[in-house]
């Protein structure tokens, strides 16, 4: 029996991947660092603990990992500000399923940014509890973000439903022990080996039900 249902952010209620790897390229190039076709893939799912130090191992940025993160994050904000990408169909999902599950967030995004992206999206009231991977040891695959999530919940990790996209998440969501429901990211596909690893994969939002959820 599921009991709530814990979403995934980036890829899943937004089309924001692309946009951090765009951040993120950017300012390697303009302080003088090291980026290469590998960064993005690696750092999907990191926590910004996770990633800015490696922006600063990797990469070559000379600036403490503290300073690469705050920088990031300014400059996430102000696109959000700009445009915020919602996924069509995101906020009719959320809904749906608020209806009839306490939800969950569970996502490598900055504190920040999830807060921001939740009030700008409408969304923020729907959630009743959201977690950063910064708030936690460990950013995705580790299943840190979503045991974090499910005890924030009060709900055991088994009567627990993720909706994820990328293959760090679905593997998060998988080591943790819930019941994974895979979206896949058309931008970065999680490959087939990540998808098998799901109990159920979707093509959209729009499929995204409480019949799903939770099969008769």
């Amino acid at each position: 029996m599921i009991e709530a249902v814990v979403f995934d952010l980036d890829g899943v209620l937004l089309d924001s991947e692309q946009v951090w790897d765009a951040v993120r390229e950017r300012l390697v190039h303009e302080r003088g660092g090291r980026w290469h076709g590998q960064a993005q893939a690696d750092m999907m799912g990191m926590s910004s603990v996770e990633w800015s130090r490696y922006m600063h191992d990797e990469l070559g940025l000379t600036e403490p990992p503290e300073e690469i993160s705050a920088e990031v994050v300014h400059r996430m904000l102000a696109s959000y500000r700009e445009r915020l990408p919602l996924i069509e169909g995101a906020a009719d999902a959320v809904e749906r399923l608020a209806a009839r599950w306490p939800l969950g967030l569970a996502s490598s995004s900055n504190r920040e940014v999830i807060d921001a992206a939740l009030e700008t999206g409408g969304l923020a009231s729907l959630f009743r509890v959201t977690v950063s991977s910064e708030e936690v040891e460990r950013g995705k695959p580790a299943p840190d973000v979503y045991l974090e999530a499910a005890s924030r919940l009060g709900v055991t990790v088994e009567r627990c439903a993720a909706v994820e996209d990328s293959r760090n998440g679905i593997g998060s969501a998988r080591a943790a022990g819930m019941r994974v429901i895979a979206l896949p990211n058309a931008h970065y596909p999680p490959g087939a080996g990540a998808l098998a690893e799901a109990d159920v994969v979707l093509d959209s939002l729009a499929a995204l039900t409480a019949d799903v959820v939770e099969p008769g």
